[in-house]
């Protein structure tokens, strides 16, 4: 079936956003400086940690992972995206189309076991701080960490053979930004009943088991919490989860909205910005919610800057 389908598509079209040369000329300047943004904050994120030794700690481990997909998953669809956007027929080859799928479905799933891994971090850190250093050692940092990559990859990799398996003969245009899951599922000319029946057996391992983690992880937190008779002190363990739970909360709403119930799924436009919210505003986000709601984060900032400062006043003078 591989054979043959490939001998009826070699390529792709894909529609994007408009058609119109003006609006692609403003989407391509605001998401190249958006891209631009997104690798540069979570470079200076990732520099920072590896700089800064009070932030070699397990909770920063896993935010250097969480930079490291973020922007990889961007530059999966972001710079295609941008091509398209400057020619007139957005043409992607049969094989980068399984390519761009297979990465960007991989580096979601991985974000999301990522999220867990890190509120498990979170409920430790809240909940037994005595124990903390001892629980999350290197060890058990490392296999968490590859266990979200395996995860993730695994999960893609099934799909991702499963849609280019399908006959794909009649129709070559994705009406979508990129080679999304669902889109290219779309232009199968058979019945897709057990595509469908895949994306929600994966969605609920893959997304619904790591959210209920979160959520355990945070009764348990919050029960913590409220049991500290210190208000300063209950200020202080919220605020070690606050830029944590920002993200959970933004990352894991859109995706069950879009993918928990095929059938009852968005609109395509509602699908198509809701890839554009992953792609381009979440991993331009991520650095900015923990730079900005994090002391540690901004207090190492601080430092930095104020040794770049006066490194310069030294070579001025």
């Amino acid at each position: 079936m591989g054979t043959d389908n490939k001998s009826c598509v070699g390529e792709f079209i894909l529609l994007g956003l408009s058609s119109d040369c003006d609006t692609q000329v403003f989407l391509f300047l605001l998401f190249l400086t958006t891209y631009l943004v997104t690798v540069l904050g979570n470079f200076l994120i990732v520099l920072l940690i590896r700089l800064d030794s009070r932030l070699h700690t397990p909770m920063y481990f896993f935010l250097i992972h969480l930079s490291l997909v973020d922007v990889s998953y961007a530059t999966s669809i972001v710079p295609q995206l941008l091509a398209h956007l400057l020619v007139e027929h957005k043409v992607i080859p049969y094989v980068s189309c399984a390519v761009q799928l297979f990465f960007s479905l991989s580096l979601g799933g991985i974000e999301f076991v990522l999220l867990a891994v890190m509120a498990y971090d979170r409920y430790v850190a809240v909940c037994d701080p005595l124990r903390y250093s001892v629980i999350m050692r290197g060890g058990l940092c490392t296999r968490l960490a590859i266990t979200s990559w395996v995860s993730g990859s695994i999960n893609s990799l099934m799909h991702t053979t499963i849609t280019f398996q399908l006959p794909m003969c009649t129709d070559k245009f994705i009406d979508h930004i990129s080679c999304e899951i669902l889109a290219v599922v779309r232009l199968a000319s058979v019945d897709t009943s057990s595509n469908e029946v895949a994306i929600m057996v994966s969605s609920i391992v893959l997304l619904m088991t790591p959210l209920c983690l979160v959520l355990l992880s945070y009764i348990k937190i919050i029960s913590t919490i409220l049991k500290i008779q210190s208000i300063l002190g209950r200020k202080k363990a919220f605020q070690t989860c606050a830029s944590h739970l920002t993200v959970v909360v933004l990352c894991y709403g859109m995706t069950i909205f879009t993918y928990i119930q095929p059938h009852s799924s968005p609109s395509v436009l509602q699908e198509k910005l809701i890839s554009l919210f992953y792609a381009i505003s979440m991993p331009m986000l991520n650095p900015m919610i923990y730079s900005f709601r994090n002391k540690e984060v901004k207090g190492a900032w601080e430092k930095l800057l104020g040794q770049l400062s006066g490194l310069t006043s030294k070579l001025a003078s």
